[in-house]
């Protein structure tokens, strides 16, 4: 069986953790089918233990086993607990070990937990965290100096109190060979379709979509659906600034129509503004008025052609220029996502969370060019 490349890993290196391929490669020449562990940890989330449950308890080429520490774990808001003949001694021969989310992330994973991990990692076991459970993977030291990701609530959150993990926020799911995470409750499905695709080819992991009835394939790179763009403010010395920027997002502000707006110099409320959100004035602009347009979009019909007056982001192409930007797909292609139509056919887009762009000043309704490069949406 040919090795499938992993286009999905950190950019600028190669596509695979270290010696990911060659301790990979030694499972699945074992012979027989592959041994699949599920580890259920306290609070698991439901949905994400019957994705894979469901995903690889199904598919021939696969021996899936639930595993929990003491043999049960618990639902959270259910009442229901797992119960399992395998506790952490079903993880001594899995050739992949899934861990799906748990309610809190900042939970406490108990050594043998912890242990069990890091042997399974040192013996060669893929590893694969979906949504929270990255935080179980960051707890043992497997992703010290390696690329992941997890639900956005918590990619922060993740960075922080991991700073050795490159934490990558706007991907869906992050191959990085023998070590695979993914962002919250459904990117679990993309990503172990993806494995099936990886292990035994498209035609697998197509068979498994359709039992799902889900899209057989979304790219790790495609960016998850956020709340809204602009980053949460840290201060409230000029939250009245920027609520009155929120009221007039359609007005063709600058960035002197605000400095004069906070009685401040434009250097000190730019300095100042980025204190509070981490982004200038204009950036935080841009971003309040995508995400004008995005509420728009997501409740009403109003014509896309009128997006750009209602909020200030001008004329149809510098709409659509914003949103292939910031979103990574048409401003149409959004609304078909969110209120499901059938005019469009990525309906399965994600939204691509990118780095304010500090140059999209928007300081007049035509202030961003349609550079033409757009994002496919999957």
């Amino acid at each position: 069986m040919s090795f499938m490349s992993r286009a999905y890993g950190h950019p600028g290196t190669e596509n695979s953790g270290p010696r990911a391929a060659n301790r990979y490669d030694r499972a699945m020449m074992s012979g027989g089918p592959h041994r699949v562990a599920v580890l259920a940890l306290p609070a698991v989330i439901p949905l994400e233990l019957g994705i894979a449950a469901e995903i690889f308890g199904r598919d021939p080429h696969y021996r899936l086993s639930v595993c929990a520490e003491g043999r049960s774990a618990s639902l959270p808001g259910s009442g229901l607990t797992v119960n399992t003949p395998a506790g952490l001694e079903g993880l001594k021969r899995a050739d992949t070990l899934i861990i799906p989310g748990y309610e809190e992330a900042d939970a406490t994973v108990s050594t043998a937990v912890l242990d069990a991990i890091r042997a399974a990692h040192a013996r060669g076991a893929r590893l694969v965290s979906i949504c929270t459970a990255a935080f179980a993977l960051a707890a043992a030291g497997v992703l010290d100096d390696r690329p992941a990701t997890t639900h956005w609530r918590w990619t922060a959150e993740l960075q922080g109190r991991y700073p050795k993990i490159d934490v990558l926020p706007n991907r869906l799911f992050v191959d990085d060979g023998d070590i695979l995470t993914s962002a919250g409750v459904t990117t679990g499905i993309d990503l172990c379709l993806h494995v099936v695709r990886r292990d035994f080819g498209s035609a697998a992991a197509n068979t498994r979509a359709r039992g799902l009835v889900a899209p057989p394939q979304r790219q790790g790179g495609q960016a998850q659906f956020i709340e809204r763009l602009m980053p949460d403010a840290s201060g409230d010395q000029l939250g009245p600034l920027r609520d009155w920027m929120l009221e007039n997002l359609a007005l063709p502000l600058d960035l002197g129509t605000l400095a004069r707006r906070a009685h401040m110099s434009r250097r000190t409320l730019s300095r100042r503004f980025r204190e509070e959100t981490g982004v200038s004035p204009m950036a935080w602009l841009a971003d309040a008025r995508i995400d004008r347009a995005r509420e728009i979009l997501e409740t009403t019909t109003e014509p896309v052609e009128n997006i750009g007056r209602l909020t200030g982001l001008g004329a149809p192409v510098s709409v659509r220029a914003a949103f292939h930007r910031r979103i990574g797909i048409s401003p149409k292609e959004y609304r078909a996502v969110w209120r499901g139509s059938s005019t469009s056919a990525t309906a399965t887009a994600t939204v691509r969370h990118s780095p304010p762009d500090p140059n999209l000043g928007l300081s007049g309704p035509e202030t961003i060019e349609d550079t033409g490069h757009t994002m496919p949406a999957g």
